[in-house]
């Protein structure tokens, strides 16, 4: 199959951050969402194939809570029931779901991470990603030697190569970071998907103009999932909800929704189109045009973010900080 339908699936998250039983929580929002994904597959049609939902769309984010507290709270178990029964949905509904969570690792017990699974319409877990760039969460990045020992660099940047094309995902304010995109297309991402929950807007956002750039510079498919609304915490619910799209290999907009929890956000993604734009010559090919080793060398000069930082264990919020502004005076405020 070359040509299906994709879905940016938009709902409401329900923060746990003051829930009396965060598990329970959790429970009723997988439910939800089983049954949106059933709704849209009979809306939608069976070439519903893939369906992205938002970014930590069980739980919402920390607010105050430190490492330990989150973890117990709101982490999932990379084995335990809540991701067990996202894998039954998707194999109920015959499509890849891509889902974010918090989960724990027990390689990692004073940690949690970021994480982005696509599970297959055969109910497996076809691909498991850790957002490598979070201001407050920690990434393999900030215990880099030993997830490197454990899981290598492909678990780092997984691209799952799937009877409808090969998957990556990158999170939330990762599509701002050009690097991360180019390097899964570079491994041969066609379909870049998009777990998010942002600021909604009815101008360009910077987070939307990246997509259409991510789009166009890696000649790949964006299918961007925003919440539909935010309520349990003091944020007012509507400042994330809406804008959900997706994008096509020319930075075109395929489908966008409004406000609330939508379907509206799916379109069909042609592969075999893509992959005939990219095995032509021509200045729009830009990712056959990137020049590696001249940037590898040219980056490798430059001392930005450290590997590490949390090899010795969890931090509290301020070391964050604190990292980013050593950062930012070795790049900049010593010139």
């Amino acid at each position: 199959m070359t040509a299906f339908t994709a879905l940016a699936l938009q709902v409401e998250t329900r923060a746990v951050n003051a829930a009396a039983d965060p598990r329970a929580e959790m429970r009723a929002a997988i439910a939800r969402i089983g049954a949106q994904v059933g709704g849209s597959k009979a809306w939608l049609g069976r070439d519903l194939r893939l369906v992205v939902l938002p970014e930590y769309a069980l739980t919402g984010f920390p607010m105050r809570e430190n490492f330990a507290e989150w973890r117990e709270k709101a982490a999932l178990d990379m084995d335990g029931p809540e991701y067990r029964a996202l894998a039954e949905i998707a194999a109920a509904q015959e499509v890849f779901l891509c889902v974010n969570a918090y989960e724990r690792d027990e390689h990692f017990p004073e940690l949690y991470f970021q994480a982005s699974v696509i599970f297959s319409p055969g109910g497996e877990a076809v691909l498991r990603y850790r957002r490598l760039h979070s201001m407050f969460t920690p990434s393999p990045y900030d215990v880099w030697e030993r997830y490197l020992e454990i899981y290598g660099i492909d678990g780092v940047l997984p691209v799952a190569r799937t009877e409808i094309g090969n998957l990556a995902v990158l999170a939330s304010e990762e599509i701002l970071m050009p690097e991360l995109a180019r390097a899964l297309a570079l491994r041969g991402a066609e379909i870049l998907c998009h777990p998010t929950s942002e600021a909604s807007s009815p101008m360009l956002t910077p987070k939307a103009i990246a997509r259409r750039a991510r789009a166009v510079e890696n000649l790949a498919y964006v299918v961007s999932a925003n919440t539909g609304g935010l309520t349990g915490i003091a944020i007012p619910g509507d400042s994330t909800n809406g804008g959900s799209e997706l994008i096509d290999f020319q930075g075109r907009v395929l489908a966008q929704a409004g406000a609330g929890e939508s379907l509206v956000a799916g379109a069909e993604l042609d592969v075999a189109a893509l992959r005939r734009r990219r095995s032509r010559p021509g200045m729009a090919n830009l990712l056959s045009r990137v020049k590696t080793r001249l940037w590898a060398e040219e980056y490798g000069r430059h001392d930005g973010e450290r590997p590490d930082g949390l090899s010795g264990g969890a931090r509290d919020r301020a070391w964050f900080a604190a990292r980013q502004m050593e950062a930012i005076e070795r790049l900049h405020g010593r010139d």
